[in-house]
């Protein structure tokens, strides 16, 4: 029986998930320094470490510490944090919808700021408009998330008062806490946007399908944005889900900068403290996440493109 693309696809995640959970667990073990000695201090008995290491199960063997991680995935148990004592899966569920929250909003930003500017430096292709939106393109690539970030707080919030420094703030006043670490995160997804919609865009223009709407009357509107945009934003489509994993990525920096409590500054504070546990159940957060964008990505493109499902 012939499978569809979308159900292949959902079957080659299942290896891509192991290798992804295992992955995590063997990088975490190659990590200089003890967690226990680490929590402990240095004036730790070695009886006190022997103890605590055999409390978290650390001096087992790797290969039984192995299984006995994959038994507590699949039963979604991370384990205990060594240095909150408290269960790995509770934090991580608790800091996660700050994560996603800031990178769905610096998804957004990027979409609603590089498509109308991709596709109008498209439509003057080589007037100084054009070479405007390249410059401004150009600028949001190369500048980083760790020094646009500092420089919005300065303007915005220090010396305008418009908007909160740092946290995330609650109730209604969430949205304005999430504005600046949007913009500092989604500043470099609208830059390469924008010049992958441009790119797009001027392809499709050129296409034979193109000149026949034109012969048949059609409005220059109704050509541009009825038939080559829309066939112009299903290769985007795959940028956009190779875009959300450095979205994941970048929020680590954009997090600790603005103090946003999400996964990527628990991660920092989990790798300084050497704890295990809450580094293996972020990053297996992180990974799984940007898997599933993945396949949805790979099911959308399938959808949006008829002659992929064959």
């Amino acid at each position: 029986m012939r499978l569809s693309r979308p159900v292949r696809r959902v079957l080659i995640t299942l290896p891509v998930l192991w290798v992804v959970v295992s992955v995590v667990f063997l990088l975490i073990h190659l990590v200089p320094g003890d967690p226990v000695v680490q929590m402990l201090g240095e004036g730790a008995t070695a009886s006190d470490v022997s103890v605590l290491r055999h409390a978290y199960g650390l001096d087992a063997p790797l290969g039984q510490q192995y299984l006995h991680y994959w038994r507590g995935v699949l039963h979604a148990d991370l384990g205990q944090s060594l240095r909150l004592h408290d269960s790995v899966t509770r934090l991580v569920l608790q800091r996660y919808p700050y994560t996603l929250e800031l990178t769905l909003a610096a998804l957004l930003i990027g979409i609603a700021v590089s498509v109308p500017a991709g596709v109008f430096s498209a439509l003057h292709r080589g007037r100084w408009q054009d070479r405007v939106l390249g410059a401004v393109s150009l600028g949001g690539l190369s500048f980083p998330n760790f020094a646009l970030g500092p420089i919005l707080i300065l303007v915005f919030s220090i010396r305008l008062g418009w908007l909160p420094v740092s946290g995330a703030g609650s109730g209604g006043d969430f949205l304005l806490y999430l504005i600046l670490p949007a913009v500092t995160l989604g500043s470099g997804l609208a830059a390469v946007l924008t010049r992958m919609v441009r790119t797009a865009m001027l392809e499709e223009l050129g296409q034979d399908y193109i000149r026949t709407a034109r012969a048949k009357g059609l409005s220059e509107r109704r050509v541009e944005y009825r038939h080559a945009l829309g066939n112009a934003l299903i290769p985007v489509l795959t940028v956009l889900g190779l875009q959300f994993g450095s979205l994941l990525s970048g929020a680590i920096v954009t997090e600790t900068i603005f103090s946003w409590p999400g996964i990527g500054r628990l991660t920092l504070s989990a790798i300084s403290n050497r704890d295990y546990a809450l580094v293996q159940g972020c990053i297996l957060a992180v990974g799984l996440t940007y898997v599933a964008v993945n396949l949805l990505t790979d099911v959308a493109y399938t959808v949006a493109n008829p002659r992929m499902r064959v």
